[in-house]
């Protein structure tokens, strides 16, 4: 990349994280102001007091699109209102900090996104203990894809590795230390080849530079980049799940490929504070359980590319402690460490 290209490449991200930010201060101070409610109708009858989901990201993102989605089947399933509220910041800190003093009576939920593994790794000195909250459960599952603007040359992800390794070629993504981040770090530890990162506040700026052509390679969340697959706008190399997508059949996973252990999901988990009891936890995982077998839920994540996740509580931390643990390999390895 020459100096200019540089040079345009950060005048670009500049102004597209300008604009980002207004949109996402915009956002939130509409979000806090009209937080949405949903109501199954019996909460009057019950009398029972609202359950506020606290989502760690801005209103539109992945974290609050899986919020809204079960929030409506899950008040219907307890005959309780649930209040959507947006608190963003710090990818996801600022709320878990907050949410790590609230009262532990299952009124208030934490919903967070698979950057809750990436932060212990990331910040050791954080003022809260995220390995103490209690896990409610995880709605749905979705993979990175491993996508190149269309102009670029490569066309498979062995001719990327092998384009890489030849001369250093850029890749995008959301924030450094965000998911996406991880995805190109992983793909680089297991591949061996080293891409120049270039971070930008968000997803959405980073894969309008991929698709005009400004950047080379982005690892997309599925849920938001499969319409742009799917007219052509990005080209697909790899699905970086365990197994293809129906959206995108004809694209392998980065294992058929002879890539392995480069498998990374966004998710979002649904949490309670240090010390609910059991059995409000069981309570609200029941009713999320209830919201994953409704049929508008099952179809709305299968549009977006997802897929249910199978399990409860137990199945849900076990999982997290495994993303935890993995990914504090991988910030290590790409020295991401924030001290």
């Amino acid at each position: 990349m020459t100096k200019v290209d540089a040079a345009a490449i950060a005048a670009r991200r500049r102004f597209a994280n300008a604009l980002t930010s207004a949109k996402r201060v915009t956002i939130g101070l509409l979000a806090c102001a009209m937080p949405l409610v949903w109501s199954s109708g019996a909460t009057a009858q019950g009398g029972k007091p609202p359950i506020t989901f606290v989502v760690t990201y801005p209103a539109g993102g992945g974290a609050d699109t899986m919020a809204r989605l079960v929030a409506d089947a899950m008040a219907e399933a307890l005959g309780q209102t649930i209040i959507v509220e947006n608190k963003p910041g710090g990818s996801g800190r600022i709320a878990a900090a907050a949410f790590a003093k609230a009262a532990p009576d299952g009124n208030t939920v934490l919903v967070d996104a698979s950057s809750f593994a990436i932060i212990p790794a990331q910040f050791p000195k954080l003022n809260y203990d995220p390995k103490s909250f209690r896990v409610v459960g995880i709605p749905a599952l979705f993979p990175h894809v491993l996508v190149v603007t269309p102009q670029f040359e490569a066309t498979s992800a062995q001719d990327l590795v092998a384009r890489a390794k030849a001369s250093r070629i850029d890749f995008a993504s959301s924030g450094t230390g965000s998911a996406q981040h991880l995805a190109g770090a992983l793909f680089m530890m297991r591949t061996g080849v080293d891409m120049n990162h270039i971070p930008y506040r968000g997803g959405a700026p980073a894969m309008n530079d991929v698709m005009g052509g400004h950047v080379k390679v982005f690892f997309a969340n599925v849920a938001s980049g499969l319409p742009f697959m799917q007219s052509g706008k990005l080209r697909p190399l790899a699905v970086s799940g365990e197994r293809r997508l129906p959206g995108l059949p004809d694209v392998a996973t980065l294992a058929e490929l002879g890539i392995t252990g480069a498998e990374l999901y966004e998710w979002n988990g649904l949490f309670l504070p240090p010390g609910t009891p059991d059995d409000v936890v069981k309570r609200l995982a029941d009713a999320l359980d209830y919201a994953k077998k409704k049929p508008a839920v099952r179809e709305r994540i299968a549009a977006l590319g997802g897929e249910i996740f199978a399990g409860g509580p137990a199945e849900a931390s076990r999982f997290i402690a495994n993303e935890m643990e993995r990914m504090m390999s991988v910030v290590k390895a790409a020295n991401l460490t924030a001290e």
